[in-house]
């Protein structure tokens, strides 16, 4: 248990904070793909929407799975709060509410990496429709 209480942080903030730099990396190159983005340049539909849509399953996993980290996070210090507890054989209060606090701390950090995340992959998906939009009225000024 020692183990657990000693890595539990480290690890879940760790594992957070690169799943928020692989959203952000993923994000800004997305965005600066869009910007140069040449629809001319497709001849199919298909290779457009492959083009348009990559790397966005991963800025929607971060958002997904983020909150879940957290969570997992939080049911972990709660269970090391309660052993901790039992193992001092007091119920104080201060005691409790102090481990409840700070195990919360990994749902909120969940939190504050997936609502970005599904933020950003909102404004993605509309500016991919965008995109979509104007490539199938240059087909059609084209023909």
């Amino acid at each position: 248990m020692e183990l657990l209480k000693q890595w539990l942080d480290p690890v879940v903030f760790t594992t957070l904070g690169l799943m928020s730099l692989l959203m952000l990396a993923y994000v800004i190159e997305r965005y600066l793909h869009y910007s140069r983005l040449e629809l001319s340049s497709f001849e199919s539909q298909e290779m457009l929407e492959i083009d348009l849509t990559n790397h966005l399953t991963i800025i929607a996993s971060v958002g997904s799975n983020a909150p879940y980290i957290g969570l997992l996070g939080t049911v972990l210090g709660i269970l090391i709060t309660f052993f901790d507890l039992g193992q001092a054989g007091l119920l104080d209060a201060s005691n409790i509410m102090t481990g409840l606090a700070l195990a919360l701390k990994a749902t909120a950090m969940g939190l504050l990496v997936a609502i970005p995340s599904i933020v950003f992959y909102n404004g993605l998906q509309r500016k991919a429709e965008v995109l979509r939009l104007e490539w199938h009225h240059q087909q059609r000024i084209s023909h």
